[in-house]
């Protein structure tokens, strides 16, 4: 068994990434005060006097990713040059979906458009044009930009993988910039502790947005309280269930999961649109896309100097990008495992363009057809999300009939994307663990699976959403400067490539 344990296990990574996270989670039980405070101190730092950096930084992967996609690499394939796709088009979309999204997108995919609607950073709020920038801030947000943040990292970590035969390593995946004696020696373990510290308290926030929202769901629908007690159990059974698809592996676990979280979101997503203002909803989308691509280039980039907003862009846009680049690890390297025989332009603008379409679709439906209620006088949508922001998506659907099934049926979705982002993290953490096998042992997929869920319960009691999103900044600000390693080590290796196959 420990011979086993040491062939298998990259000790270095395992045991350094689990202590810190240990050490943060004892810090959270011991002084709860003191780590919320801690936790709140830390969100206004990151995203106040490094805002700048993000904005610049995602806006710059936007750029260098399209050039690869678009110049003379875009065509090497992700592995051998004769290789087909490991997975079909349509799954390969719904399994990286699954991942990238999930819970973060049903629960803001109401809250957030009311909130822009009703308190936009710039203007008067509760107006047509208020209504417009909202969706077109809600789609900045969930739009391309999170996407870059796991292609500069899947992208490499594919190539890497299946076509040089390295470990699923961030650290072996520098080597070309920093030498494989750094990358074997700290330098590289630090790296892969960093992506495993990024990924436990990334997938952590994720499932304690889920804990609450299902909760809110039971409460607001079937009367069952909202409380402590009752999302710690929601975590425990989704434990469960999410270890057990984990260690099922990609086919028979995770892979299900997504084609059922694809058909429970477009079934959730038809019955809104066709039950409710349906022409209204289509023209809005039309309008809202509209304006999204017209003002892309000038959000992407808007630092607001003068503090216009109040504060808006750190805590809305600022936080998102560190949000994204902190699951870039998690979502990079689960989207680099299942995107084996695709080629760099398949890759770039399938991750890119067709998750952030459904996005958008979706955030329309739902926030659209929020806004057009509160329009027509309906406040009870605003009035819950005052109560408690987790209760916007179940208000909503008070709005239309058969409210207790599509419900329930909005719960199951959370808990199946509560599920698939869990089971895709843990399969992440197992391989970055051992020493980047693409099948990682069980055990190390079921440790991995109690820390993130543990993470997620004790940051939830302790200080709720704000240390949630704390903790899943707080590898955001380094996970930058590993990007841009990444992506020059890449951009090395494709140039060696291209000259050693040249004609003489």
């Amino acid at each position: 068994m420990r011979s086993g344990f040491s062939e298998t296990v990259d000790k270095k990574v395992f045991f350094i990434g689990g202590f810190v996270c240990l050490l943060i989670l004892i810090f959270a039980v011991v002084n709860p005060a003191a780590a919320e405070t801690f936790f709140s101190w830390l969100l206004t730092v990151f995203c106040t006097d490094f805002s700048w950096l993000y904005l610049l930084a995602v806006a710059a992967f936007i750029l260098i990713l399209l050039c690869f996609a678009l110049g003379r690499y875009g065509n090497v394939v992700l592995g051998k040059d004769d290789e087909k796709p490991e997975y079909s088009t349509f799954s390969w979309f719904f399994m990286l979906f699954s991942a990238g999204m999930g819970i973060g997108l049903v629960f803001w995919s109401v809250a957030e458009p009311m909130s822009h609607y009703l308190a936009p950073p710039l203007g008067a709020g509760s107006t047509p044009d208020a209504a417009v920038n909202a969706m077109r801030y809600s789609f900045l947000h969930w739009g391309i930009h999170p996407w870059v943040c796991y292609g500069v990292i899947g992208l490499p970590l594919a190539y890497f993988q299946f076509r040089k035969g390295k470990p699923a390593l961030l650290s072996s995946c520098v080597a070309p910039i920093i030498g494989e004696k750094h990358a074997k020696g700290l330098f590289g373990s630090v790296i892969d502790v960093l992506a495993v510290f990024a990924t436990v308290f990334g997938v952590a926030t994720s499932l304690g947005l889920g804990a609450m929202q299902i909760n809110s769901g039971l409460y607001y629908v079937f009367g069952v309280p909202y409380h402590h007690f009752v999302m710690l159990l929601i975590i425990t059974v989704t434990t469960v269930l999410f270890i057990s698809t984990s260690v099922a592996g990609i086919d028979r676990g995770i892979k299900v999961c997504s084609d059922i979280n694809i058909a429970l979101m477009l079934l959730l997503l038809v019955f809104v649109l066709f039950a409710g203002s349906t022409l209204f909803v289509l023209g809005f989308f039309v309008d809202s896309f509209g304006q999204y691509l017209a003002a892309l280039v000038s959000d992407s980039f808007w630092s607001d100097p003068f503090g216009e907003s109040d504060g808006w862009l750190n805590s809305w846009t600022v936080f998102y990008w560190a949000w994204w680049i902190s699951w870039g690890p998690f979502v990079g390297g689960f989207i680099a495992r299942i995107s084996r025989g695709r080629t760099v332009r398949q890759f770039v603008f399938g991750t890119l363009l067709c998750p952030m379409i459904l996005s958008v679709i979706f955030i329309t439906v739902m926030g659209g057809s929020a806004i057009r209620f509160d329009m027509a006088g309906v406040s009870s949508i605003a009035s819950a999300m005052d109560e408690n922001i987790s209760y916007a998506t179940f208000a909503l659907l008070e709005q239309f009939p058969l409210t207790k099934l599509t419900s329930f049926v909005t719960v199951v979705l959370i808990s199946v994307f509560f599920i698939t982002s869990a089971n895709s993290s843990t399969f992440v953490c197992a391989m970055m663990t051992a020493k980047g096998v693409q099948e990682p042992p069980a055990f190390l997929k079921i440790f991995w699976g109690l820390a993130e869920s543990s993470s997620a319960a004790i940051l939830l009691f302790v200080g709720g959403l704000t240390a949630l999103q704390s903790a899943s900044i707080l590898s955001a600000l380094p996970m930058i400067f590993v990007c841009f390693l990444l992506l020059a080590s890449f951009g090395k290796t494709l140039r060696e490539e291209t000259l050693l196959k040249a004609p003489d």
